[in-house]
């Protein structure tokens, strides 16, 4: 009995892929259409974002995320202790309109200084991890009787500098959402079609950026990770 011939499994890849690609180039807006979306996307998040960020300043609640850094630094429930938010537009002309971007700038901070003694060979990774992760910090040697440095000894200020990122991305139509330091030490990238950032998307992101849930991270495909490392 003869056997169906099938085509190689590389051609079949290369056919499905084609077609994926012409679909999706056919669901693509057109670049000024794809303008107009993302433009207004981002004036939503900055006038929602602007107003929630003046709410939680006068609350200053409990944010339920755990900060970690290796085996030696942990800052648990920080409190929320202030932000912003602000937009840049292109350009300088009184004709540039557009949006470049909108961010959202807050702090996290926790009521006691932190004091971390290391080694005093792992001293330099742990100073390039702080560095990494926007922690401002004081360094000093711990010196043992006959003047040998035994420990570093970092005092750590105790606030965390986390951002949220919107900025449009026009060749794949788009709008790149970039988290820092929101729920750990790290970056992260997400892709927004622009009208799915709407009023339950910011929501979403409002209750990520206080811990109290994970959604906003399932509304759009994660394009990269990025640890807050040297």
């Amino acid at each position: 009995m003869n056997e169906t011939s099938h085509p190689p499994l590389l051609d079949q890849l290369r056919q499905r892929a084609e077609a994926v690609r012409r679909e999706r180039e056919a669901a693509r807006l057109p670049e000024a259409e794809a303008q107009r979306a993302m433009e207004a996307a981002l004036w939503r998040a900055f006038r929602w974002l602007d107003e929630a960020v003046g709410h939680l300043e006068v609350i200053r609640p409990e944010v339920a995320h755990h900060f970690r850094l290796a085996d030696y630094l942990t800052i648990d429930r920080p409190r929320f202790d202030g932000g912003f938010a602000s937009f840049r537009r292109h350009g300088l002309g009184a004709g540039d309109v557009g949006l470049e971007h909108v961010e959202m700038f807050y702090q996290l901070t926790v009521p006691e200084p932190i004091v971390v003694r290391v080694n005093s060979v792992a001293a330099r990774a742990v100073e390039e991890r702080l560095r990494a992760a926007s922690l401002d910090f004081a360094s000093e040697a711990e010196h043992d009787a006959d003047n040998v440095i035994r420990q570093s000894v970092f005092r750590i200020e105790p606030q965390i500098r986390a951002s949220v990122a919107f900025k449009p991305n026009l060749s794949r139509r788009v709008v790149d959402v970039t988290l820092r330091n929101v729920d750990r030490f790290e970056s992260v990238l997400l892709e927004f079609e622009p009208a799915a950032i709407d009023e339950p998307a910011l929501e979403d992101l409002a209750r990520f950026v206080l811990g109290e849930s994970k959604a906003f991270l399932h509304r759009a495909p994660l394009a990269r990770v990025n640890p807050r490392r040297a």
